[in-house]
């Protein structure tokens, strides 16, 4: 600070004038690209320019992340390193700059949107930061979203200090374990930590006269004599090694034992997974709103989740039946899918089942219409209440793990967990915050369209109250060097006139873990996979691509040896199909190289209910009739089934085309991976999840949906790549099928979400993890803010 004071103090005149460019803009608000681009420009301009490129107020614009400005003051946000911020303020005229504190910078924002006559004393402030102050935290940018690895290290450390008190909560732990009254580790002949000692010697003992493979039915009466039950493992071998696992851990705790031996731990039989909002069902559901990515998301986790229980109970030598619960909205006007069908089984599993609740109004008459994720609000409290009472008759008892998915099945979830005590897990999928521009600070100007204020404070409450998070990628939580992660965006921030939020989420909090989900390898396999090519499908395809113009497609393509550019998504603004239609309307040498096929949204915007989708429909025929695409676009209004859209992804491969995911951000890139598993070469947006899905150059490309001309020049190159060096298209598609089988698969989902669960259940019962004073704090503001907040929305 010292350092960058002294260089604006010694060089007022030309700092003055940067100033000014910056004022010239005449903008409240300035982001990073404006702040940068601008001084590049001035630099340039400017004869003393060089001087400024290489000085410490250059290092300052360069990690600046947004400014806010008036005539005498520039507020900076400072990000220096990942997930570290710092605020400075720089006077215009005088070229005084000093550091401020957050809640200086938030109530200078503050001001700029309501204007200088709006009361500015005793604004509410939330701090969720003096609850974390003694809890272990990351310290490593690098660690952020390792957070079972760190809360293992460390409170097996501080728990096993003292040998014989850990062991005593580890004792107690295992004694709780039930399943339908009958126990599951220990039965009461085990008394104390010595008593605990003593069996397992006697057990290993026993054990070592019998053959590996011998089951509990040889063994059991004996171990249960010692004081042991049925979960240890389903042969003596099992037994035996998970008996020599807490054998060490009460000897010499190492954190990496206690993760395996409480992996091992049956504790996990039935899940709850919350999706109240929108159409959630197996058929005909895909194409509307709010859905999408996120059924088949939940779907796909589902099949692997119970898939991994069934493998792990078997292991434990338990016969259990695990089930899972999709708990969604029930709706009677359905338009034609099994939405207002109140139990549906889930194909593909053996136990799991979608079950739907209604909304209800105040006066408690079901919601029969489909509402926007942004409208749900109102109804949340009392569904919740409505779940719980139907899931507990579904399982006849408590779930052992709720997970939340979205901002509404969070908030859902963080009021089921608190009142069952379970367990609580949160999965984001996208944050709001982070696709609409100053969403807080004009939140007002939005309001009666997205009701922002209600959903940012529900995220704030759900984040906080999570037992821990998943997350698909590194970006999710903490962004990258040039740009913020979508939970470090809940840092801190403000809705003008309502409250500011001085410390909402940190990132370091060891509840971020980072888990990635795969693509149905049953759906999504190479296109060299021949034995298992879904040959019947193929005149569909055909039909659909090649074909003449019908109600539901536009264009008809002409050139049929030119390889495919292929993209799928819904049609909203964030996907930017638009714009990917738009940079192939103008680069010629790319509609030379290839055709453009696109699958989304309908072809007639009088079929879509979502004003946003519509205005996107309009564009779409505009860009096609302004650059005369019907000949080489072909654009799908369809709702593919699963196993089609996988053999359309190979489809695509066979042309030697690739796929193209545009969004101007991208949470994860669902699609990205079932592109890449089918092995087509892949450029997807580098904002967002895709950014590290992708090995730049390996696997794939990264595109900047920023600068389009450029991103279709990238695409035009390899095209012409293909074309003049032999294996350069098998290069890619080679690169993308190692990446998926490495790193992309539901198998290594499933595998981690069950450790996850463990290890947060096994902490959250030993420790103070619940922490009942920040719970308040949550109660408060959810009773003083959100629902006043919700109320004001229900129609």
């Amino acid at each position: 600070m010292k350092e960058l004071a002294n260089f604006v103090g010694q060089h007022k005149e030309i700092v003055y004038l940067l100033l000014r460019r910056y004022l010239a803009l005449q903008r409240p608000f300035l982001l990073r690209s404006d702040l940068v681009d601008e001084f590049d420009l001035f630099c340039k301009e400017n004869d003393e320019g060089a001087l400024l490129q290489d000085s410490p107020l250059a290092t300052i614009i360069q990690a600046a992340q947004e400014a806010a400005v008036d005539p005498e003051w520039i507020y900076l946000s400072v990000r220096p390193r990942i997930a570290n911020w710092e605020y400075y303020r720089i006077h215009t005229e005088v070229m005084q700059i000093e550091t401020v504190p957050v809640s200086q910078f938030l109530e200078f924002k503050e001001r700029l949107v309501l204007g200088p006559t709006q009361p500015q004393s005793w604004p509410l402030k939330i701090d969720m930061g003096p609850f974390n102050r003694e809890f272990p935290r990351l310290r490593e940018t690098r660690s952020i979203g390792r957070g079972m690895d760190f809360l293992n290290r460390h409170l097996s450390n501080q728990l096993f200090n003292e040998l014989e008190t850990g062991g005593q909560y580890l004792l107690s732990f295992l004694s709780v374990h039930h399943c339908r009254g009958q126990p599951l580790m220990l039965n009461d002949r085990i008394q104390d930590v010595q008593g605990l000692r003593c069996a397992l010697r006697l057990a290993m003992d026993f054990l070592g006269g019998f053959q590996e493979a011998a089951e509990w039915d040889a063994v059991g009466h004996k171990l249960q004599e010692f004081g042991f039950e049925r979960g240890w493992g389903r042969t003596a071998a099992r037994i035996q090694d998970s008996f020599s696992l807490l054998m060490d851990i009460l000897e010499a705790p190492e954190p990496g034992n206690l993760e395996h031996f409480l992996a091992r731990i049956p504790m996990i039989f039935n899940i709850v997974i919350l999706s109240p909002h929108g159409y959630f069902g197996q058929g005909n559901i895909l194409g509307l709103p709010d859905t999408g990515g996120q059924v088949v998301y939940i779907l796909d986790q589902v099949r692997a989740l119970e898939k991994e229980m069934h493998r792990q109970l078997k292991e434990q030598g338990l016969d259990v039946a695990p089930q899972i619960l999709v708990v969604t909205r029930l709706i009677p006007e359905a338009q034609g899918t099994r939405c207002d069908q109140r139990l549906e089984s889930i194909v593909g599993t053996e136990n799991a089942a979608i079950l739907r609740v209604p909304f209800r109004n105040a006066g408690g008459e079901v919601l029969p219409y489909w509402l926007s994720r942004f409208e749900v609000w109102p109804y949340l409290e009392r569904y919740a209440m409505d779940a719980e009472r139907e899931m507990l008759a579904e399982l006849e008892g408590s779930p052992d793990l709720i997970i939340g998915n979205y901002s509404d099945g969070s908030l859902v979830a963080t009021l089921l967990s608190q009142r069952l005590r379970v367990t609580q897990c949160n999965i984001a999928h996208a944050l709001e915050k982070a696709k609409y521009l100053y969403s807080d600070l004009y939140w007002r100007e939005n309001d009666a369209q997205y009701h922002f204020a209600c959903q940012f404070t529900g995220d704030l409450i759900a984040m906080n109250s999570a037992d821990f998070i998943v997350t698909s990628t590194y970006q999710e939580i903490a962004g990258n060097k040039n740009s913020v992660g979508q939970y470090e965006s809940y840092s801190a921030y403000t809705l003008p006139g309502l409250y500011q939020v001085i410390h909402g989420i940190d990132v370091f909090d060891p509840k971020f873990n980072i888990v990635s989900p795969g693509a149905d390898g049953e759906v999504y396999f190479p296109y060299t996979d021949t034995k298992r090519r879904l040959s019947g499908l193929r005149q569909e395809i055909e039909a659909l691509i090649w074909g003449d113009e019908r109600p539901d497609a536009r264009g008809k393509l002409q050139d049929h040896t030119k390889p495919l550019l292929f993209t799928i998504a819904r049609l909203d603004r964030i996907k930017n199909i638009t714009g990917l239609v738009e940079w192939y309307g103008r680069c010629e040498r790319l509609r030379k190289l290839a055709n453009l096929v696109v699958v989304g949204g309908y072809i007639d915007k009088s079929q879509s209910a979502d004003s946003e989708e519509q205005v996107q429909i309009a564009r779409m025929h505009q860009l096609i009739e302004e650059y005369k695409l019907d000949s080489q676009v072909r654009w799908l209004g369809v709702m593919l089934q699963k196993n089609l859209a996988g053999e359309l992804y190979r489809f695509i491969a066979d042309s030697r085309g690739a796929f193209v995911q545009p969004a101007l951000f991208e949470a994860f890139g669902l699609t990205v991976i079932e592109a890449m598993s089918s092995g087509l070469p892949t450029f997807a947006t580098c904002y967002g999840g895709p950014l590290e899905i992708i090995q730049e150059g390996v696997s794939g490309f990264h595109i900047d949906p920023n600068h389009g001309e450029k991103a279709a020049d990238r695409i035009a190159d390899f095209f012409e790549h293909c074309q003049t060096e032999a294996g350069y298209w098998d290069k890619f598609s080679q690169g993308a099928l190692r990446r998926i089988k490495n790193h992309y698969t539901w198998e290594l989902y499933a595998e981690r979400m069950m450790t996850l669960s463990r290890i947060y259940g096994f902490w959250k019962y030993v420790t103070n993890l619940e922490r009942a004073e920040r719970r308040r704090y949550l109660e408060m503001f959810y009773n003083l803010q959100f629902r006043p907040l919700a109320q004001q929305i229900e129609h």
